[in-house]
């Protein structure tokens, strides 16, 4: 079954957030071990203002548990739900400024992913289709996202899903195709 969020679903969702984010967050964790990021995402997520938050995601549960998530929100949005997170990254690196990867125009898509035990079901691919019948549901004609250049079965899931590359982007160190499906 997909719902909407609750803040007591952070424990479930915060080492999915830190699955989907992969590098980053080692960066936002300043760890090379991704799961000390879990806290981090834990608290964000709680919190109602921001890009992590439970009010901009979607779960996944199976009858004991949840098992993904996707969370996204107005592209328009971004510095605004941002600020809190930079505000906290900035505690640590000062300079800390990353390029944005979303603007106005767009649903964004910014994370999504399923516990690995339960990937290659479809739950995934569920979730994207609940997101984008949110949009549409909301007014928006576009959902956005982008996908990491090195991982290529990432990007013919999302173009199986009528999504298309319409742009690259510099992000967090990496480098991403911009993909919109139109609604």
């Amino acid at each position: 079954m997909i719902r909407p969020a609750r803040p007591e679903d952070a424990e479930a969702v915060a080492p999915l957030l830190v699955l989907a984010m992969g590098h980053i967050a080692g960066i936002f964790a300043r760890s090379t071990r991704y799961e000390d990021a879990i806290p981090f995402f834990e608290a964000f997520f709680n919190d109602g203002a921001n890009q992590y938050s439970y009010a901009n995601t979607l779960v996944f549960e199976n009858e004991s548990r949840v098992i993904g998530s996707i969370t996204g929100y107005d592209g328009g949005r971004l510095h605004e739900l941002r600020q809190p997170v930079l505000d906290k990254l900035r505690e640590a690196e000062p300079d800390f400024s990353p390029n944005d990867e979303t603007g106005p125009g767009e649903y964004y898509i910014d994370c999504v992913n399923v516990h690995p035990d339960h990937q290659g079901k479809g739950i995934g691919k569920k979730l994207i289709s609940a997101f984008c019948k949110q949009a549409g549901a909301l007014g928006y004609a576009r959902v956005g996202l982008i996908v990491d250049m090195i991982n290529p079965a990432a990007r013919r899931l999302y173009e199986n899903l009528g999504f298309r590359v319409i742009g690259e982007k510099d992000f967090m160190g990496h480098r991403y195709f911009h993909m919109v499906h139109d609604l």
